[in-house]
């Protein structure tokens, strides 16, 4: 059975790597261009701002949950604080990632899990949680689909 347990600061430089690869790979799902512009964010300054937002956000709730494993993380589920259930209406599930090694062992699985039943503690203004996933992520896709969830809307972007 997969140990999940809130982050710690203590686990800022292990959960940085996952993040990083995390961002690396949603990058892999298109063109150069993405793929630059996802590695080319991968600055000191990033790192520090991302882990700073991570304190914040972690400042009053758990909200990060982590999967140890044998060399460091095996993987970790991001789902945004309580504070924030307005802006979806919803609960949201911000990233999940598990590194490659630890693919298709439950990892992920025990993961979203955890941050299933966090989500039930919250008071939310509709009873759901959401999640965006990358149309061309194929894996993705049917890993949230086997866990019950499906369409809900679609977002669109554009670049400042």
């Amino acid at each position: 059975m997969t140990t999940v347990r809130p982050y710690r600061s203590a686990d800022d430089d292990a959960l940085w790597r996952l993040k990083a690869a995390f961002e690396r790979e949603l990058g892999a799902t298109g063109d150069d261009a993405k793929a630059s512009a996802y590695d080319d964010k991968l600055t000191d300054d990033y790192r520090r701002r991302w882990l700073d937002w991570v304190d914040r956000c972690t400042g009053d709730e758990d909200c990060i949950f982590v999967a140890p494993g044998d060399e460091g993380l095996a993987g970790y589920v991001f789902l945004l604080p309580e504070r924030l259930a307005f802006v979806w209406d919803a609960a949201v599930v911000n990233e999940v990632f598990v590194r490659p090694a630890q693919r298709g062992t439950g990892v992920a699985d025990a993961l979203l899990e955890r941050a299933l039943d966090h989500a039930r503690e919250q008071a939310l203004p509709l009873d759901r949680v959401v999640l965006d996933v990358d149309r061309e992520n194929e894996r993705a896709r049917a890993f949230y689909e086997r866990h019950g969830f499906e369409g809900w809307g679609e977002m669109v972007a554009r670049d400042l």
